[in-house]
C-alpha cells in the first residue's frame, strides 16, 4: 500500500519529484536509476511512491524536501521547474 507523509504543503498524488529528475542510483525495479521525463517504476497509478517509508527507497529521494518556490502551486508548475533545474544541470 502506498503512503505519503506529506512535508509542510506537499501535494499528495503530485509526483512530480518522481517523473521530472533524473535518478541514477539503483531503484528497485529499476536497477540502473531512470532518466528525466520518465516515471519511476515505484509511481503508482495514484502518484504516489511505494517505496516512501521503506529502505529501499534511493537515498536522493530521501533527501528531496517540497519546497514552495520549486513545486509551485500545482503539479504542472512542479513538473516544468524541476525539468527546467534537471536540463540546467545537464548544461553545465
Amino acid at each position: 500500500m502506498s503512503e505519503l507523509i506529506a512535508s509542510d504543503d506537499c501535494r499528495p498524488g503530485c509526483g512530480a519529484c518522481c517523473i521530472a529528475p533524473s535518478i541514477s542510483s539503483p531503484i528497485p525495479g529499476q536497477p540502473h536509476g531512470k532518466p528525466a521525463g520518465v516515471r519511476c517504476i515505484q509511481l503508482d497509478d495514484n502518484n504516489l511512491c511505494r517505496l516512501f517509508g521503506h529502505p529501499e527507497r534511493p537515498a536522493v529521494c530521501r533527501a528531496f524536501d517540497y519546497d514552495s518556490a520549486l513545486c509551485g502551486d500545482h503539479r504542472d508548475q512542479a513538473l516544468a521547474r524541476l525539468s527546467e533545474l534537471e536540463n540546467d544541470s545537464l548544461s553545465g
